[in-house]
């Protein structure tokens, strides 16, 4: 399928879905029950995943157990609001083991050639195309989420927990509560869209400087891969400052940060209850995260740059099935993203 030209590219900046459930966690451990209610209210509710990509359900009343996967993509519109040429630019597969001590981050790459499935109900006949056409494909929005799940399931083999779109302009305005993040900057980047210029070196941003420096590709050695390294360190500093600065242990400033986070969501929790998990995953911190690059070399086809994964993929594939990627990170550390 040909690229859609002319469209006005929407940014899609994420937050994986079990990250902000950490800085939740943290929260509602401190908070008490009623901030955890109010931020369930604060969420908007969809049906993101397509039967065929939905876990089973567990037993009813069942603990919280891994390993859990959540499906997690950035928009800049809520999953209930769908509009034309929506692509999912950031799509991110969050990975909790069997042990629920680790939060794995598993980036696929915008760009990879994949198969996706036909979907009669969404008058979609299936197409060879870059992964991240299969949310416009479907339409935007919670059908959009859904065909991409499918996609996912049929090219991993893993079938999810949970889902989420997360909205980046909410998620500005909750770096601003949190009076800005501490990011370090690898390489010298010129902003395509502000102009900016980021220099070298590690400093507090405000929520408007995070996005345009999350956004960049053009001018990084390793481009899209190399945003995708970025976005998981901001969800490291995210946590990282929600934890420091106080914030945790104030009821009102810790109300809004809840709120704030809350508005950016559109989630599908499955047979669990969004406080459940929640709680869950409180004991999480930053130095559980790990952010996984998905093996991959770089390809065409006809005049579109693409990017094909390679034999090792299929090794990550399995890593994720099986619950085992500790043991395939420590064989791959060269797709293993320093954050």
């Amino acid at each position: 399928m040909v690229e859609r030209r002319g469209r006005r590219r929407l940014v899609r900046i994420v937050l994986t879905w079990c990250g902000v459930l950490v800085v939740v966690a943290g929260a509602g451990a401190s908070a008490g029950a009623l901030l955890a209610h109010r931020f369930e209210n604060a969420v908007t509710r969809a049906n993101l995943l397509a039967p065929a990509a939905r876990a089973d359900a567990p037993a009813p009343h069942a603990a919280v157990a891994g390993p859990l996967n959540f499906l997690v993509i950035g928009s800049d519109l809520r999953a209930d609001d769908p509009a034309a040429g929506q692509r999912s630019d950031t799509i991110i597969i969050a990975h909790v083991p069997r042990t629920m001590d680790h939060l794995d981050l598993v980036s696929i790459p915008r760009d990879l050639w994949v198969d996706i499935p036909a979907d009669p109900t969404l008058r979609f006949g299936g197409a060879a195309d870059k992964i991240n056409a299969a949310f416009d494909d479907g339409g935007g929005g919670a059908g959009g989420t859904q065909l991409l799940s499918r996609t996912l399931t049929d090219l991993v083999g893993i079938r999810f927990d949970g889902a989420v779109v997360v909205a980046f302009s909410g998620l500005t305005h909750t770096v601003d509560l949190l009076g800005g993040v501490r990011m370090c900057v690898d390489t010298r980047i010129v902003s395509i869209h502000t102009h900016a210029v980021f220099e070298p070196g590690c400093r507090v941003m405000k929520g408007a400087q995070v996005l345009d420096y999350l956004r960049q590709r053009y001018g990084l050695s390793d481009g899209d891969f190399g945003r995708q390294q970025h976005q998981q360190e901001f969800l490291k500093a995210l946590l990282a400052q929600a934890r420091s600065s106080g914030t945790l242990a104030n009821p009102v400033k810790l109300d809004g940060l809840l709120q704030s986070v809350g508005r950016s969501l559109t989630v599908d929790t499955g047979s669990y209850a969004l406080t459940d998990l929640i709680f869950a995953l409180r004991g999480l911190g930053p130095d559980d995260l790990t952010g996984i690059r998905l093996p991959f070399t770089l390809d065409a086809v006809g005049d579109q740059s693409t990017v094909r994964a390679t034999d090792e993929a299929d090794g990550l594939y399995r890593a994720l099935r099986t619950d085992d990627l500790q043991g395939w990170t420590s064989e791959h550390p060269q797709w293993v993203n320093k954050i």
